[in-house]
């Protein structure tokens, strides 16, 4: 015959019964439901919050280098001596060299700071998205000694520019004239216009033109800012940097962009963190109910433990039957709540773009925020983690009303019954 585990059997029981004293059974479903509803909260906002964190990263991957090549006094002048062997590496999808640049653009009365990026339209779709996301006019356009201009459409804007519109664009550098000391200027006919990728300011203040015409207006000769490098494997950046300085026999400077933006994500995954401590502790304000319950129901249940006691259960074994009710219901709540967050967070969009219909507002405006939705990654090691730690909270939470139980006299217990 099997041996009948007592504890766990009567802890399961109290768990099920009704309780005459209906305000001890209220108690012990607000703490079920609040832990339910702090495993639904952190699974939901830490999945929409890794799902920001991976949107964000996408789209800074998108317009950022992820390996650039710089000399170390600043210009590059003998890029195209690496090229051979950048293009012998599997690991890098594509190069371009570019003149990196700040100036002014003007265009009628109104006059606004740019980004030029001198660049080498048959090598520029090698390492960037800008070609595919023109909205006017054609990436090709670029063409050396025509002097085109292609801007982001956030720039377009500040200068009020369309196609077939003249910019100027001014270099920082002054020239030397009979006049004195002139800046540098060029008129530029605008050929294109891009827009809808990376942060907001990044079409906000570039301009793209030839490498032979920006090395014309900002006078650098057959120098180069620098190499831009993609590779198959973003992630592998840090790594692969190294290999190629190696190579170079540390001759040049190899960045990557895990280095550029390390303060950045740095905040991100500290912020995901503490909001992850944070809402944990509403699964602990949850489980100090489950506390006040099993003390209540101890107090109500010292004349069943005293007769339990008395039939030769021991202290052991008491503390185990309160020990099973009250995890229980940090297990039921923490279940119900996992199941919960795991659907919400599958499906956020269309909860959203529900909530946003009824409401007739939008939560996320795309005049306002980069991100306009709402994308949600669900990682399943968030999910055990909050079932773990829950579990293991309704545990602890457990010990002092279980070790109270435990102390209890017969003979004290049932002297006025």
């Amino acid at each position: 015959m099997a041996k009948v585990n007592i504890p766990l059997m009567i802890g399961a029981r109290y768990s099920r019964a009704k309780r005459r004293n209906g305000f001890i059974s209220f108690i012990s479903a607000i703490s079920m439901i609040g832990i339910a509803l702090g495993a639904w909260v952190i699974i939901t906002v830490v999945s929409i919050m890794n799902g920001f964190g991976n949107e964000l990263r996408g789209r800074i991957l998108d317009v950022t280098p992820h390996v650039t090549i710089t000399a170390q006094g600043g210009w590059l002048t003998d890029w195209k001596k690496l090229a051979p062997e950048l293009a012998s590496r599997s690991d890098i999808q594509g190069f371009a060299p570019y003149i990196y640049a700040q100036g002014l653009s003007t265009l009628g009365n109104r006059v606004t700071g740019a980004l030029v990026r001198g660049v080498l339209p048959d090598y520029e779709g090698n390492v960037s998205v800008v070609p595919d996301n023109m909205w006017e006019g054609e990436f090709a356009s670029l063409q050396a000694g025509q002097y085109n201009v292609i801007l982001g459409e956030g720039l377009a804007n500040k200068l009020g520019a369309s196609l077939g519109d003249k910019v100027t664009l001014i270099a920082p550098r002054s020239q030397s004239t009979p006049a004195g000391m002139m800046p540098r200027l060029r008129r530029f006919s605008v050929t294109g216009i891009f827009g809808g990728i990376g942060p907001d300011d990044f079409d906000g203040a570039l301009a793209f033109i030839h490498l032979k015409d920006a090395a014309k207006l900002f006078k650098t000769g057959e120098q180069v800012s620098g190499l831009r490098l993609t590779m198959e494997e973003p992630y592998q950046a840090r790594q692969v940097a190294g290999e190629i300085a190696a190579d170079l026999d540390f001759r040049y400077l190899v960045d990557n962009w895990t280095r550029q933006h390390k303060s950045f994500f740095r905040a991100l995954e500290v912020e995901r963190r503490m909001t992850f401590i944070v809402l944990f502790l509403v699964v602990a304000v949850a489980a100090f109910n489950i506390v006040s319950t099993l003390v209540m129901v101890v107090t109500d249940k010292r004349a069943d433990i005293a007769i339990l006691r008395t039939l030769g259960l021991s202290p052991k074994g008491v503390m185990g039957i309160f020990f099973v009710q009250g995890v229980m219901s940090g297990v039921i709540g923490t279940l119900i709540g996992t199941i919960a967050g795991v659907l919400t967070a599958l499906n956020i969009t269309t909860i959203i773009n529900f909530v946003e219909g009824l409401i007739g507002y939008q939560l996320f405006p795309a005049d306002v925020y980069i991100i306009t939705d709402f994308p949600a990654e669900l990682r399943w090691s968030d999910v055990w983690t909050v079932v773990v730690v829950s579990i293991s909270i309704s545990m602890l939470a457990t010990l002092y009303p279980s070790w109270q139980a435990s102390k209890t006299q017969p003979a004290e217990a049932l002297r006025y019954e």
